[in-house]
């Protein structure tokens, strides 16, 4: 009997045709988008913001300090884009999933297959971000460029993952607004991409400390200015890992209750 992982990679060539089929949808998105991103977020509004390391937890320049924010939130969103709608599609659209379920496959194996997608989508648009941002000088190292990067990919599962168990058991799509409005939005706005959650209150800066986007924003953040502290660095690093595994045994289990049972 094939092994889990043969049999995620044995779906390669599906996925590698969607992606063929499908690519120029995503140009603006993963292109165009991060440059607009540091333009209008780090260069123009940043000239306008007094560049205090103090002030911008030792950032010396307001674009250094949302880099590794919009490095992360653009992440995030891709991960939610890529577990919302098309996992919804594959299970209740056009049912994908239900001819591949025919087969020897599992609902793992969808899953993983399905995952293995996810990560090559966010490992290119992390990839493209961080190259963007390398010629704006908010890079410490080669070495903290990388992590930073690594860091994204990993935001992206730890926050795409629940959603893709959220998707595999919603009955339609009108649920994904209160995934974007409570979840995406929020987060994106209040976890330390744009200014330091220490401005909050004492009740939302508890609150924004407990959302994975933060985990990941603070970890880039140390990893991209070189201000790594091992102890807060490795809270942040187990706790998006947990995140990664809790949301695959629960994408899985979902998936299963939705096509087998």
């Amino acid at each position: 009997m094939s092994s889990s992982f043969e049999l995620a990679v044995r779906q390669l060539d599906y996925w590698a045709t969607v992606y063929r089929r499908t690519w120029k949808g995503t140009v603006v998105s993963s292109f165009v988008n991060p440059l607009l991103y540091v333009l209008a977020m780090g260069v123009l509004l940043g000239g306008y913001i007094a560049g205090d390391p103090a002030q911008l937890e030792g950032a010396p320049t307001y674009l250094a300090f949302i880099a590794p924010g919009l490095l992360a939130a653009q992440s995030m969103q891709t991960a939610v884009g890529e577990t919302t709608y098309p996992v919804m599609s594959m299970v209740k659209w056009q049912k994908v999933y239900y001819g591949m379920q025919a087969t020897p496959l599992r609902p793992v194996d969808l899953v993983n297959a399905h995952l293995g997608f996810i990560v090559f989508r966010l490992a290119m648009t992390s990839a493209v971000f961080a190259a963007v941002l390398a010629p704006f000088d908010v890079y410490h190292s080669l070495l903290g460029a990388v992590g930073a990067w690594l860091v994204a990919v990993l935001v992206g599962l730890a926050i795409g993952l629940p959603v893709y168990a959220f998707a595999a058991g919603a009955p339609n799509e009108s649920s994904f607004a209160l995934v974007f409005r409570l979840g995406v939005i929020p987060q994106f706005l209040f976890s330390g991409a744009f200014f330091p959650i220490s401005n909050l209150s004492p009740v939302l800066e508890a609150i924004a400390r407990l959302t994975p986007l933060y985990q990941g924003v603070d970890l880039a953040r140390m990893l991209t200015l070189g201000t790594l502290d091992a102890g807060p660095a490795l809270v942040h690093l187990v706790y998006l890992l947990v995140m990664v595994v809790v949301g695959h045994v629960l994408a899985v289990r979902r998936l299963t209750r939705r096509l087998v049972v």
